[in-house]
């Protein structure tokens, strides 16, 4: 890296980002479980990494949070497969590292340390790592110079580059550019992608377009969400589901109003609705929002089911299992901010349906694009989707196959990605 840059970014952008981490802490847990959590990082590190097998090489792969860390894991556990490498997992935020603190393909699994000069030689110089592998964005000015200084190969997998990107603003533009140029392989999801990171002068040789390895875990965890058996099969005999999964207020505000005006008019629908919050004050608001118009239950009562029309799930970390009951779904955050993963619903083969905001979802704009994905701006448009759709088998079949198609065709990125690692250790 530039060493002009780096001295600015250690100078002055690296103490008001710790100051300021450190004022937040005040206010937040979670902040403050990041920093409690790395107090004795190393002396944990050292005495962990002892325990590793020193005849093979060793892959770091590092995750800011949980969700970087779900596009990891469909690589992480294609390596371990082939028993020849210690694997290192960090992560940055503390939801990332306390729900996966106990994952069962990783050799070492600990927080990242904070981004000083000092901080990143010395735990370099412990893991010794033969490859380092950053997923998508989270990326430390002295660990990238670290890595280059020991000649330590250094990956960004995953990779994404808006054309309006801030980071194109000429002196933080300037900025990356000296950040890119110490990395040895940019493997980007789209030609996009790639034409994007090319602003900064990123040279053809560190750049690969391979695709994107969410595609690959949700087709990974849609074969074994099939095998569970979350609610008797006989809750849905006679029933067309519509699930509606990740929902805010403000996509309840629409969707909810539209489910009522259809369960009107057909007595076979059902709709199972999971909240991304499911708070008791949520939950109860939901019951409320039903009560005296149609029958509900929460999903922890299921064992009482008397052919209520609305499942209310009180329960987190399964909606992935109950897009298999959908024949039609929705996905949340599309009326709040951002739409949550399409993917999720898409990969069961159904129609699945959003609000406008999608800004940040490449998939949901291609999904809508191909048909296999509909986007809805209100409650009346909310309610004539469902109505078409729960009405014509054979376009919501149509609809869905779309969606499965898209996701069939974009599996294959992680195998890339095992290549090009393959290819440099």
């Amino acid at each position: 890296m530039n060493k002009f840059w780096l001295l600015i970014y250690n100078i002055f952008i690296l103490p008001s980002l710790y100051l300021l981490l450190r004022i937040a802490g005040i206010f937040s847990g979670k902040i403050r479980t990041g920093i409690s959590g790395r107090k004795r990082l190393f002396e944990d590190l050292v005495l962990n990494n002892r325990g590793l097998d020193k005849t093979k090489k060793v892959i770091w792969i590092h995750s800011s949070s949980l969700g970087e860390f779900e596009q990891a894991k469909p690589i992480i556990e294609k390596l371990w497969q082939q028993k020849k490498f210690n694997i290192i997992v960090t992560f940055f935020s503390p939801s990332g590292y306390e729900n996966s603190k106990n994952y069962p393909y990783a050799n070492l699994i600990t927080y990242i340390p904070f981004d000083t000069k000092s901080n990143a030689e010395r735990f370099i110089k412990i893991v010794q790592p033969d490859l380092s592998v950053l997923m998508r964005y989270d990326i430390w000015p002295n660990f990238i110079a670290e890595l280059k200084k020991f000649e330590i190969p250094c990956y960004i997998v995953d990779a994404t580059m808006r054309k309006n990107s801030s980071r194109a603003i000429p002196v933080i533009k300037s900025f990356h550019k000296g950040l890119f140029a110490d990395i040895t392989r940019i493997l980007t999801v789209s030609k996009s992608d790639a034409k994007a990171f090319k602003i900064f002068k990123v040279k053809d040789e560190q750049l690969r377009i391979v695709g994107d390895t969410r595609f690959d875990r949700v087709y990974q965890k849609s074969l074994s969400a099939k095998e569970k058996k979350l609610i008797n099969p006989k809750v849905f005999e006679g029933k067309k589901v519509f699930v509606a999964g990740s929902t805010w207020e403000q996509d309840e505000d629409v969707i909810l109003p539209a489910f009522l005006k259809l369960a009107k008019f057909d007595n076979e629908v059902l709709m199972i609705i999971v909240p991304h919050e499911p708070t008791v004050l949520h939950l109860e608001k939901l019951e409320n929002e039903f009560a005296g118009k149609i029958p509900s239950i929460r999903f922890s009562h299921l064992n009482n089911y008397s052919d209520e029309r609305v499942i209310i799930v009180d329960s987190i970390g399964i909606l992935l299992t109950l897009y298999t009951y959908a024949d039609v779904a929705f996905v949340g955050g599309s009326f709040k901010q951002n739409v949550h993963n399409v993917l999720e619903a898409a990969v069961y083969g159904v129609p699945v349906m959003f609000g406008p905001k999608i800004n940040n979802s490449q998939e949901a704009k291609q999904l809508a694009e191909r048909g296999g994905g509909l986007l809805i701006r209100g409650k009346r448009e909310a309610y004539r989707r469902l109505r078409t759709l729960f009405s014509d088998e054979q376009l919501r079949n149509t609809r869905g196959k779309i969606a499965l198609e898209y996701i069939k065709e974009n599996i294959g990125a992680t195998d890339k990605i095992i290549e090009e690692i393959e290819n440099i250790i």
